[in-house]
């Protein structure tokens, strides 16, 4: 009987001592946690097998454990780390959103007014080049099409004409002296829509037969006279130089050695009416 005291005694004390550490640890909890964790009740089955199903489960949750990896102390800091990585990214995000929505619409701005100035740059250029083509001409109709889509933007440009006698067709399919004087009537009509003090004009004669070249002198002198601006002819045509007022000539007597030569055809026409 008194060893049978003894043990309850000891058994006891160990229950004691066992209450008083789980006390330890769940005021650790409480202190880390901020809960109160509550020990579960002890098992009513204390047989040797519900033992052994006991200890295969804690194996079993040990094994589970260890596969899981050792703990990754830093992951909370980790995890803030790539939130905040999150946020400046989305932040971007709505900032390169923002800029391409303002981007988008000044790009639609621009076509917008680039649409208006090029419909009303090209309607005064279809008018100056109705009312040159007439002029160098000496009748006929001519007009400038957009075509190929009903975005200006993106339209191609085609020129039709009808020299006097002839069915209206495209550029291409007139003869060359009607396309050089058709192509001159645009340039011109460009040029009076918007003058230079100089223009230079390189042998835009050659294909013209002499009437024309006369249409086309007398035109120089009208847009010359209007706008003040300086023609710079490059020619070998007889009509086009005696228009002109002064020329200029380059002549090589000797091999490698060129020589200018200028003449005013104002003051040698008065000079030889002075002395006639």
């Amino acid at each position: 009987f008194a060893a049978a005291r003894e043990a309850q005694l000891r058994a006891e004390a160990q229950a004691q001592g066992a209450e008083a550490a789980a006390g330890t640890v769940a005021a650790r909890l409480m202190e880390r946690l901020g809960e109160n964790p509550e020990l579960p009740a002890p098992p009513e089955d204390l047989s040797d097998a519900a033992e052994e199903r006991a200890r295969k489960k804690a194996e079993r949750l040990a094994r589970e454990r260890e596969e899981m990896g050792p703990v990754n102390l830093r992951a909370e800091q980790e995890m803030a780390e790539v939130e905040a990585r999150i946020g400046s990214i989305d932040r971007d995000r709505d900032e390169i959103a923002a800029a391409i929505a303002k981007l988008r619409g000044s790009i639609g701005h621009l076509n917008r007014e680039g649409r208006e100035r090029l419909r009303a740059v090209f309607d005064r250029i279809d008018a100056e080049f109705r009312a040159l083509f007439g002029r160098l001409f000496g009748g006929g109709r001519a007009h400038l099409a957009l075509v190929g889509s009903d975005d200006p933007l993106e339209a191609g440009l085609e020129i039709y004409a009808e020299p006097p006698g002839k069915k209206l067709a495209t550029l291409s399919l007139l003869s060359g002296g009607e396309q050089a004087l058709t192509a001159l009537s645009l340039i011109f009509a460009i040029f009076r829509c918007q003058p230079a003090p100089v223009c230079v004009l390189d042998e835009v004669d050659a294909p013209l037969d002499d009437a024309n070249v006369e249409r086309l002198c007398g035109l120089l002198d009208a847009m010359a006279a209007e706008a003040g601006t300086r023609f710079l002819v490059v020619t070998h045509h007889p009509l086009t130089m005696a228009r002109m007022h002064r020329l200029y000539g380059v002549t090589m007597q000797e091999r490698g050695v060129s020589r200018l030569l200028s003449v005013d055809l104002g003051a040698a026409v008065d000079m030889v009416e002075g002395g006639a």
